[in-house]
């Protein structure tokens, strides 16, 4: 008698199953128009060095702001767009420039 062959293991022809969509943050700050969106808090020092975080979004600035300006321990109200697919070297957050200091 032949042996059986009941292998669990998936045909060829199967493909794992991911999630299309994963989910993204939503933004805890608020609308400001134009798609950008307002964040406040106090900037904190992320696992790398040099990377700078409000809430969950790293802080990358944009064109015209000065990254001395987003020091760590800052008490901010900053402007701008998160950016789902930047790329950092960064291990956590989501990318989010920064194109207005609204206050300090």
């Amino acid at each position: 008698m032949a042996p059986s062959s009941s292998s669990s293991a998936p045909s060829p022809s199967a493909s794992p199953s991911f999630p299309e969509d994963l989910p993204t943050p939503t933004p805890s700050g608020k609308p400001s128009g134009g798609g950008s969106i307002e964040v406040s808090g106090t900037v904190v020092q992320g696992v790398e060095m040099g990377c700078r975080l409000i809430d969950q979004y790293l802080l990358m600035a944009g064109p015209g702001i000065n990254k001395e300006d987003l020091r760590i321990g800052a008490q901010l109200t900053v402007r701008g767009q998160v950016e789902q697919g930047m790329m950092t070297t960064c291990q956590q957050g989501t990318p989010f420039v920064v194109t207005e200091i609204v206050s300090r």
